[in-house]
């Protein structure tokens, strides 16, 4: 008696519609990393299903991008690139940002796209959301081959100079930015629940947040001035100094916003989850 009493423990799971704001159930999730895996590789494989090249537009993209901003800051505006060729500085930027943009949008449709399975079957629904940030840095991880590719030849040719001990800063880098970007995308997309059109907000907002950022110019041609300052609050800035100071061995690093940024990051993350878990329980009703 006492054994099947044991086993009904175990494997016993009550579902309610009431939580706490502090009960995140992390080991809840822990215990579905196997649906975290597959709705990762879903995610991945939709992306690029019934297209005519497929994965291929993962090195193809940034390629145009930058070409593009080689052109246009480059040529046009003649925006300095603090001496780095330009096309591998506008590489590693758009592959950082790419990163973090996707970990933005790709969580801020959560509840909508995903309303016909949610309203079917229970599962942690936190599962969506750390799927669609481990998809992104599969996506990042092939684009940075494309980085290394032609980081390498300019290596040789002696024009870039990377730090290569600070190549391990990277995976924190995009555990930074990827909570960043969860956090604020499942904020957005709990609030879509009842604001459709904060989807569209959230579109224009990213982009006008990258100008905000330095992806297409250096943080070190502003200056030392009020403009800089306030750039440097942004709390995606530093995290991306550290990766270009590490792929192309220039980058402003400042302690002081680095920690504000953290702090600043791990707010956001809480409170993202804390109001995700909250209104999971009734957004059928209005989704």
């Amino acid at each position: 008696m006492s054994e099947i009493t044991s086993n009904y423990q175990k494997y016993h799971t009550h579902i309610s519609s009431k939580h706490k704001w502090f009960d995140l159930k992390l080991n809840e999730v822990w215990r579905y990393k196997d649906l975290i895996w597959l709705f990762t590789k879903r995610t991945f494989v939709v992306t690029y299903k019934q297209t005519v090249l497929g994965p291929a537009w993962l090195f193809i993209n940034p390629i145009l991008t930058s070409l593009i901003y080689t052109f246009v800051f480059g040529g046009i505006a003649g925006m300095s690139t603090d001496g780095i060729p330009q096309i591998i500085f506008y590489l590693t930027s758009t592959a950082i940002w790419t990163f973090f943009a996707s970990c933005v949008n790709n969580n801020a449709t959560t509840f909508t796209l995903n309303a016909s399975v949610f309203g079917k079957v229970y599962f942690p629904r936190l599962t969506t959301p750390i799927s669609n940030i481990l998809s992104s840095i599969i996506q990042f991880g092939i684009q940075f081959l494309l980085v290394l590719g032609v980081l390498i030849f300019f290596v040789c040719t002696g024009e870039v100079h990377p730090n290569w001990w600070a190549f391990s800063l990277i995976p924190v880098v995009l555990l930074h930015l990827g909570m960043m970007g969860m956090g604020f995308g499942i904020i957005v997309s709990s609030l879509t629940t009842k604001y459709r059109d904060l989807t569209v907000l959230i579109t224009f907002g990213v982009q006008l947040w990258m100008y905000a950022t330095p992806i297409v110019y250096p943080l070190s041609q502003l200056g030392d001035g009020t403009f800089k300052t306030l750039l440097m609050i942004n709390p995606v800035t530093i995290p991306v100094e550290i990766f270009r100071y590490a792929v192309l061995g220039q980058g402003t690093i400042n302690y002081v916003f680095l920690a504000m940024s953290w702090v600043f990051t791990i707010i956001v993350i809480v409170f993202g989850i804390m109001v995700f878990n909250k209104v999971e329980r009734t957004f059928m009703d209005t989704v």
